[in-house]
């Protein structure tokens, strides 16, 4: 997906909660796990693919956790490598289009090795899920085009595809996306090409639409706010029973 991007790729409002997950090195890089009660009884896990805020702050990690409450292993990968946006932006050398840059490299690079650890690691046997989030949207088009290796995909507020929708056109399982009325990233009429785009082919699809908010709602909206925090609450709902779909 192409690499356009708004402020609101940027900015987070403060969440308070408290984690439950762990931090552990799979395939050389850091990774955050958050496991059901029972990890034993797991038939499923996500793979998580975080926005630029990485999947170690508080708003990724206690979405993690809420995937992990409905009976998911749930696994997010640190392509940031320690230096998340939020730790770099203030920096007064801050370079954002070289840091994106190098992010991106990164991710190309490391994602695929680190997927293909976990599988290892958890089994073969295993229903895998993935879900993006912005920066994260790439990786989830990418798996989404391997056949057998994952069994759906979500993606919320994605960066904007490419001008020929080629990865709708590659992905072959079902998708979700969840879509703020506001978006830069994914404005209406690039939304509506990728809907016309998956019914003309067929494919099972499914959208969530929220009026009121803008990119990145469904990890870093306001909790303040009510319809932030109802639409932020309804997409993960819907990202849950849509991993249970095709997981049961």
């Amino acid at each position: 997906m192409a690499s356009q991007h708004s402020e609101h790729c940027f900015t987070a409002a403060a969440q308070s909660g408290t984690p439950v997950g762990r931090q552990e090195e799979i395939a050389s890089v850091q990774t955050y796990v958050s496991e059901p009660k029972n990890p034993s009884e797991s038939k499923a896990v996500i793979l998580y693919f975080s926005d630029v805020f990485g999947p170690f702050i508080i708003h990724n990690q206690l979405t993690m956790d809420y995937y992990a409450s409905h009976g998911f292993t749930v696994l997010g990968l640190d392509y940031f490598f320690g230096e998340p946006m939020q730790d770099c932006m203030n920096k007064p050398d801050f370079d954002r289009a070289a840091w994106m840059e190098k992010a991106y490299s990164n991710a190309k690079t490391h994602t695929r090795p680190w997927v293909d650890a976990v599988v290892k690691k958890y089994g073969s046997d295993k229903k895998y899920c993935a879900v993006g989030f912005c920066f994260g949207g790439p990786p989830v088009f990418n798996l989404a085009k391997e056949d057998g290796l994952i069994v759906c995909g979500a993606i919320a507020h994605p960066a904007a595809p490419s001008e020929e929708l080629t990865e709708i056109d590659e992905c072959t399982v079902p998708i979700l996306f969840s879509c703020a009325e506001t978006d830069r990233t994914f404005p209406r009429e690039t939304r509506r090409k990728v809907e016309d785009r998956l019914v003309e082919q067929k494919k099972t699809y499914y959208f969530q639409i929220f009026s009121g908010v803008n990119h990145g709602f469904a990890v870093r909206c306001d909790p303040n706010v009510e319809n932030e925090r109802w639409a932020k609450e309804e997409c993960q709902r819907g990202m849950v029973a849509w991993f249970k779909r095709f997981t049961a």
